[in-house]
């Protein structure tokens, strides 16, 4: 089973996958209207056969916009869509990628997709 984690933001996103136990970030993805965005996912199932999305959710404002974006994403892909606790994943992500010695700019670059896959990679860790 092939899965998108997903880490929502107003103006990026960062998207990780995974085909088996472990995830992986994929990128970040910056966009104007939230459109674009959707569009970009769509295609994302389609190039790599996504059978499942799993988004991260936080709590108060940001979580609220979070939740109706994952409405709205529900009606442009047929993919099961499942919402996960991203509580501290950037933090997570931050942290795991300075221990890994990722490069400064590297990590400020690609720091939503490293949070897309701590999200992930929890998500995947429950399941078992």
């Amino acid at each position: 089973m092939n899965i998108l984690g997903i880490d929502y933001g107003m103006r990026k996103a960062g998207f990780a996958i995974s085909s088996g136990k472990l995830s992986e970030p994929l990128q970040v993805f910056h966009f104007k209207v939230t459109v674009e965005l959707f569009e970009k996912i769509k295609k994302l199932v389609v190039l790599h056969n996504i059978n499942k999305i799993v988004v991260g959710v936080s709590e108060a404002r940001t979580g609220r916009a979070t939740e109706e974006f994952v409405e709205k994403l529900k009606t442009f892909v047929e993919v099961p869509i499942e919402k996960a606790d991203e509580t501290l994943s950037t933090h997570d992500a931050q942290t795991l990628s300075k221990e890994a010695n990722i490069g400064q700019k590297r990590r400020r670059e690609m720091e939503d997709a490293f949070a897309a896959a701590v999200i992930l990679q929890n998500y995947l860790d429950r399941l078992r």
